[in-house]
């Protein structure tokens, strides 16, 4: 007989039968998921993202700054000629805690509060708006079939055939034109609507399509032909039987897709089209860092915003990785 201890590294933990009983499918999951170090340590890290991120105003209060502060106009003397913070390492100091910016000498701590903080919230809406979206539709198409999952799946090869980035690019202009007059100046509010609305057009396909994969599965399943025959609606069919059934792709894709629209607002605001100065956004500090001035004077200015991505990015993947192993055991390494 084979011992615990002669098992392979790599089998399949499991859980004592005493935890399985009267558990629910939720609380297994939830189980799982506490026993998974990596995956605790990024729902912390990610945690402390948003957190710092809706407590931007208070921080700032806290700290006695905040972004939109023009230093350079205001203490001039912390500048030498050419808009660089005279002290080193971007004028890193007990007073600033990461620096000036160069040139209009932005409180680099506030900015990059306020950065995260309006990136989080864009990514956030994108994300519900697409889940809505790829579930509306793609359960549709799997539920009811025929044309409906016809013409649905076509429109899906259809959007998936468009090069994302470029459609972006080209295509917020003209969002933000259909708001305000190319002549007057755009508000932030419609260049975050607009950022939303693109993203989103663009981000709900390949949900969509999961979902679909599994609803065709699902109404195939005994359970569902006894709610039929029992004279259910098919509102309530999806209602009470599909969509608890599909909760797990849900939650596996949508901690994948929210980082993907972090880094995609980013990338907008990075090449001009997104968020613009004065308003703090995370991709604009990257457009800011690659400036001449910038590169060649504080090399320091990348480094906070760089590492705070890169750390958010790893942690929310990671933390998608725990939640499909924590929901289907099968797949964990």
């Amino acid at each position: 007989m084979t011992s615990a201890v002669d098992s392979p590294p790599d089998a399949e933990v499991k859980l004592p039968a005493e935890q399985l009983v009267g558990r629910s499918p939720g609380q297994l999951m939830w189980i799982r998921f506490k026993r998974d170090r990596t995956g605790v340590i990024s729902a912390y890290v990610v945690l402390f993202f948003f957190l710092i991120g809706l407590s931007a105003p208070v921080i700032a209060k806290l700290y006695g700054k905040d972004p939109y502060t023009v230093y350079a106009d205001e203490r001039p003397e912390l500048f030498d000629s050419a808009g660089v913070p005279v002290q080193p390492n971007g004028g890193i100091s007990g007073e600033f805690w990461f620096g000036l910016e160069p040139g209009n000498g932005y409180d680099v701590f506030t900015k990059l509060l306020y950065g995260i903080r309006t990136s989080l919230m864009i990514s956030v809406a994108v994300t519900l708006a697409t889940v809505l979206t790829g579930i509306l539709l793609g359960v549709t198409a799997g539920y009811l079939g025929g044309r409906a999952d016809y013409w649905i799946s076509r429109v899906i090869d259809f959007l998936l055939a468009f090069p994302a980035q470029l459609f972006f690019i080209a295509s917020m202009p003209v969002v933000v034109s259909l708001f305000v007059s190319p002549r007057d100046e755009t508000p932030v509010y419609v260049r975050v609507v607009a950022l939303i609305l693109v993203q989103w057009f663009l981000g709900w396909m390949s949900l969509g399509r999961i979902l679909r994969g599994t609803t065709l599965a699902l109404r195939e399943r005994e359970f569902i032909e006894a709610a039929k025959v029992s004279g259910a609606p098919p509102g309530r069919i999806i209602r009470k039987e599909i969509l608890p059934n599909v909760v797990t792709p849900i939650l596996v894709q949508g901690t994948y897709m929210l980082p993907n629209f972090v880094t995609a607002e980013a990338g907008l605001s990075f090449l001009g089209v997104g968020i613009v100065e004065p308003t703090p956004d995370w991709g604009q500090m990257f457009a800011k860092a690659s400036t001449e001035l910038v590169m060649q004077n504080d090399i320091t200015y990348m480094f906070f915003p760089g590492i705070s991505m890169i750390v958010f990015i790893v942690a929310f993947n990671l933390l998608g990785d725990s939640v499909r192993d924590a929901f289907d055991p099968k797949t964990a390494r």
